[in-house]
Protein backbone atom coordinates (compact mmCIF):
# COMPACT_ATOMS: atom_id res chain seq x y z
CA UNK A 1 0.00 0.00 0.00
CA UNK A 2 1.23 3.46 -0.83
CA UNK A 3 2.26 6.20 1.55
CA UNK A 4 0.22 9.23 2.52
CA UNK A 5 2.37 12.36 2.61
CA UNK A 6 0.97 15.33 4.50
CA UNK A 7 2.02 18.85 3.53
CA UNK A 8 0.88 22.23 4.79
CA UNK A 9 1.74 25.21 6.91
CA UNK A 10 3.10 24.93 10.43
CA UNK A 11 0.02 24.61 12.62
CA UNK A 12 -2.06 22.88 9.93
CA UNK A 13 -2.03 19.66 11.97
CA UNK A 14 0.26 17.44 9.92
CA UNK A 15 1.85 15.71 12.93
CA UNK A 16 -1.27 15.61 15.11
CA UNK A 17 -3.58 14.40 12.34
CA UNK A 18 -0.89 12.15 10.91
CA UNK A 19 -0.63 9.99 14.02
CA UNK A 20 -4.40 9.56 14.23
CA UNK A 21 -4.74 8.95 10.49
CA UNK A 22 -2.06 6.27 10.68
CA UNK A 23 -3.94 4.56 13.51
CA UNK A 24 -7.26 4.80 11.65
CA UNK A 25 -5.77 3.34 8.47
CA UNK A 26 -3.45 0.74 9.99
CA UNK A 27 -0.30 2.46 8.74
CA UNK A 28 2.99 3.46 10.31
CA UNK A 29 3.73 7.12 11.05
CA UNK A 30 6.86 9.23 10.65
CA UNK A 31 7.48 12.94 11.10
CA UNK A 32 10.29 14.25 8.91
CA UNK A 33 11.09 17.07 11.34
CA UNK A 34 11.88 14.45 13.97
CA UNK A 35 14.01 12.51 11.46
CA UNK A 36 15.99 15.70 10.77
CA UNK A 37 16.51 16.26 14.50
CA UNK A 38 17.56 12.65 15.07
CA UNK A 39 20.02 12.61 12.16
CA UNK A 40 21.59 15.98 13.04
CA UNK A 41 21.28 15.60 16.82
CA UNK A 42 20.07 19.22 16.85
CA UNK A 43 16.77 21.02 17.21
CA UNK A 44 15.34 22.55 14.02
CA UNK A 45 15.45 26.05 15.51
CA UNK A 46 19.12 25.60 16.41
CA UNK A 47 19.96 24.74 12.79
CA UNK A 48 17.99 27.73 11.47
CA UNK A 49 19.43 30.16 14.04
CA UNK A 50 23.06 29.06 13.72
CA UNK A 51 23.39 27.83 10.13
CA UNK A 52 20.72 29.88 8.37
CA UNK A 53 17.63 29.02 6.36
CA UNK A 54 19.50 28.12 3.17
CA UNK A 55 21.58 25.52 5.01
CA UNK A 56 18.48 24.21 6.78
CA UNK A 57 16.68 23.80 3.45
CA UNK A 58 19.70 22.06 1.92
CA UNK A 59 19.90 19.69 4.88
CA UNK A 60 16.13 19.13 4.87
CA UNK A 61 16.18 18.19 1.17
CA UNK A 62 19.12 15.82 1.68
CA UNK A 63 17.31 14.03 4.50
CA UNK A 64 13.88 13.99 2.82
CA UNK A 65 15.42 12.20 -0.16
CA UNK A 66 16.44 9.35 2.18
CA UNK A 67 12.88 8.77 3.47
CA UNK A 68 11.86 5.52 1.79
CA UNK A 69 8.96 4.26 3.86
CA UNK A 70 6.16 1.91 2.85
CA UNK A 71 2.57 1.85 4.09
CA UNK A 72 3.28 4.97 6.14
CA UNK A 73 1.72 8.34 6.89
CA UNK A 74 4.53 10.87 6.51
CA UNK A 75 4.17 14.30 8.10
CA UNK A 76 6.57 16.71 6.43
CA UNK A 77 7.87 20.00 7.71
CA UNK A 78 6.07 23.03 6.33
CA UNK A 79 9.13 23.96 4.25
CA UNK A 80 9.44 20.58 2.47
CA UNK A 81 7.68 22.08 -0.56
CA UNK A 82 10.70 24.28 -1.25
CA UNK A 83 12.43 21.14 -2.57
CA UNK A 84 11.10 20.03 -5.94
CA UNK A 85 13.34 16.93 -5.76
CA UNK A 86 11.89 15.90 -2.40
CA UNK A 87 8.31 16.44 -3.52
CA UNK A 88 8.86 14.38 -6.67
CA UNK A 89 10.48 11.68 -4.50
CA UNK A 90 7.37 11.60 -2.29
CA UNK A 91 5.00 11.68 -5.27
CA UNK A 92 6.58 8.48 -6.63
CA UNK A 93 5.89 6.73 -3.33
CA UNK A 94 2.42 7.88 -2.38
CA UNK A 95 -0.38 10.41 -2.37
CA UNK A 96 0.44 13.97 -1.32
CA UNK A 97 -2.32 15.54 0.79
CA UNK A 98 -2.31 19.29 1.43
CA UNK A 99 -3.92 20.10 4.75
CA UNK A 100 -5.18 23.60 4.06
CA UNK A 101 -6.03 25.85 6.98
CA UNK A 102 -6.77 29.53 6.44
CA UNK A 103 -4.24 32.05 7.70
CA UNK A 104 -6.35 33.43 10.55
CA UNK A 105 -6.49 29.96 12.09
CA UNK A 106 -2.78 29.27 11.46
CA UNK A 107 -1.98 32.52 13.25
CA UNK A 108 -4.03 31.42 16.29
CA UNK A 109 -2.42 27.96 16.37
CA UNK A 110 1.21 29.01 15.92
CA UNK A 111 2.17 30.94 19.02
CA UNK A 112 5.82 29.90 19.30
CA UNK A 113 7.10 31.23 15.98
CA UNK A 114 10.63 32.00 17.24
CA UNK A 115 11.24 28.57 18.81
CA UNK A 116 9.24 26.16 16.64
CA UNK A 117 11.77 25.71 13.84
CA UNK A 118 9.81 27.52 11.16
CA UNK A 119 11.74 28.53 8.05
CA UNK A 120 11.09 32.22 7.49
CA UNK A 121 13.30 33.53 4.71
CA UNK A 122 14.99 36.92 5.21
CA UNK A 123 13.09 37.73 8.40
CA UNK A 124 9.72 37.49 6.66
CA UNK A 125 6.50 37.09 8.63
CA UNK A 126 4.32 34.04 8.99
CA UNK A 127 1.78 35.77 6.71
CA UNK A 128 4.49 36.25 4.07
CA UNK A 129 5.40 32.56 4.34
CA UNK A 130 1.73 31.58 3.99
CA UNK A 131 1.34 33.66 0.83
CA UNK A 132 4.58 32.33 -0.64
CA UNK A 133 3.95 28.67 0.19
CA UNK A 134 0.26 28.28 -0.68
CA UNK A 135 0.86 28.06 -4.46
CA UNK A 136 3.56 25.43 -3.82
CA UNK A 137 1.27 23.36 -1.60
CA UNK A 138 -1.39 23.53 -4.32
CA UNK A 139 1.17 22.61 -7.00
CA UNK A 140 2.38 19.45 -5.28
CA UNK A 141 -0.90 18.24 -3.75
CA UNK A 142 -2.72 15.27 -5.23
CA UNK A 143 -5.59 16.08 -2.87
CA UNK A 144 -6.39 19.29 -0.97
CA UNK A 145 -8.34 18.92 2.27
CA UNK A 146 -9.67 22.06 3.92
CA UNK A 147 -9.28 21.59 7.67
CA UNK A 148 -10.22 25.16 8.60
CA UNK A 149 -12.56 25.18 11.57
CA UNK A 150 -12.55 21.39 11.93
CA UNK A 151 -11.71 19.53 15.11
CA UNK A 152 -8.89 16.99 14.86
CA UNK A 153 -11.47 14.18 14.81
CA UNK A 154 -13.46 15.85 12.03
CA UNK A 155 -10.34 16.30 9.93
CA UNK A 156 -9.26 12.67 10.43
CA UNK A 157 -12.76 11.49 9.47
CA UNK A 158 -12.69 13.71 6.38
CA UNK A 159 -9.27 12.33 5.39
CA UNK A 160 -10.23 8.68 5.86
CA UNK A 161 -13.39 9.18 3.79
CA UNK A 162 -11.40 10.79 0.96
CA UNK A 163 -8.71 8.13 1.03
Amino acid sequence: MRNIILIGMPGAGKSTLGVLLAKAMGKLFVDTDIIIQQKTKRLLQDIIDNDGTDEFLRLEEEILLTVNEENTVIATGGSAIYSEKAMEHFRKNGKIIYLHVDFAEIEKRVTNITTRGIVLKNGRSLADAFDERKPLYDKYADIVVDCTGNSVEESVRKLTEIL
